[in-house]
């Protein structure tokens, strides 16, 4: 008998086009801090004042400094880890993934279960920059595209995912699409 295993990812497939997310914002772990922001542009070299100065910002129309476009999608990432909660990385293996991520497909309410996981690409458009003291959220989960592929790491399927990062006063800050291999890795051999 054939091995049919791409038969699992049907439900998925044909769900592509539906928005995963309940309707709530998923929020990052923290406020934008002016530090925050010096530490994301210090190492890349950015020496905008924009980054830097209130005043340069507001001078630009900004109600104060703004973050790196590039630092955006940080800033809307959950805490990974909370004070109580068990360790993240349960596995001594140096290519185990993490025990718990909000960035996963461990919540994928279709196809089958998967132990691994990746990021393949990412596309965002920009509407306007965060500003120090507004809170980052992601709202939507939309399905965009699930393409069943055996590769060099297993079996699996490439996934495309819509999403919107939101401001805490409700603003639209940029559109996310990205990509994703979810896969149980191949036997041992």
């Amino acid at each position: 008998m054939a091995d049919n295993w791409q038969d699992e990812w049907q439900p998925l497939i044909d769900a592509v086009g539906t928005d995963f997310g309940d309707g709530t914002t998923v929020w990052g772990a923290d406020v934008v801090e002016r530090g925050t922001i010096r530490r994301f542009a210090e190492p890349l070299e950015l020496g905008s004042g924009l980054h830097y100065d209130p005043e340069v910002a507001r001078a630009h129309g900004f109600p104060d400094v703004i973050a790196p476009y590039t630092a955006a999608l940080s800033f809307s990432v959950p805490a990974m880890w909370q004070p109580g909660e068990p360790t993240l990385y349960d596995d001594p293996d140096p290519d185990a993934q993490p025990a718990r991520s909000p960035i996963n497909n461990q919540d994928m309410p279709l196809g089958p279960r998967t132990t691994g996981f990746f990021a393949t690409d990412i596309a965002i458009e920009f509407i306007r920059p965060v500003v120090v003291g507004e809170r980052v959220g992601r709202r939507g989960r939309r399905l965009v595209s699930c393409t069943p592929k055996q590769t060099s790491m297993g079996r699996g399927a490439f996934l495309t995912w819509e999403s919107e990062l939101i401001t805490d006063s409700g603003d639209v800050v940029a559109r996310v699409r990205n990509g994703t291999y979810a896969y149980n890795p191949h036997p041992s051999r």
